[in-house]
């Protein structure tokens, strides 16, 4: 089975939700974690609208990269162009992709949802790159 660390600055937001998302459809198929530059909280609005589409993502937390090692993933997926911040490993792992999404922090609800509509669908592509 592959495992997929998705990666982010502050674990907060954007790689939270692609866990939750890698959790529930790629169940069986890919192990996961989500980390960040630094560790800070799983955000309430985050934990909203994963809510609101029937994925709970309360028991996650915020971790920094640190504490994991990269040799061990076969895919490092940046959620927010920090690819260029991590470590060196980290980057060059068998799959490594920069997804560049926005920011949803403090901005409206509407934000949240779009930003989490895109993350599904990249998540998806992914499992499925990763299943063959």
């Amino acid at each position: 089975m592959k495992k997929v660390m998705f990666a982010c600055k502050k674990n907060s937001c954007r790689s939270q939700m692609a866990e939750g998302f890698a959790k529930t459809l790629g169940k069986g198929k890919i192990e996961v974690k989500s980390s960040g530059l630094e560790a800070s909280r799983v955000h309430p609005t985050a934990i909203e609208v994963m809510a609101e589409i029937g994925i709970d993502i309360t028991d996650q937390t915020s971790k920094p990269i640190s504490d994991f090692n990269a040799e061990e993933y076969d895919a490092v997926i940046s959620l927010c162009g920090c690819g260029v911040n991590l470590p060196e490993g980290w980057v060059l792992q068998e799959i490594f992709e920069d997804w560049q999404l926005d920011d949803p922090d403090g901005q409206p609800l509407e934000t949240f949802r779009r930003v989490r509509g895109e993350i599904k669908e990249r998540v998806e592509a992914l499992i499925t790159k990763l299943s063959n």
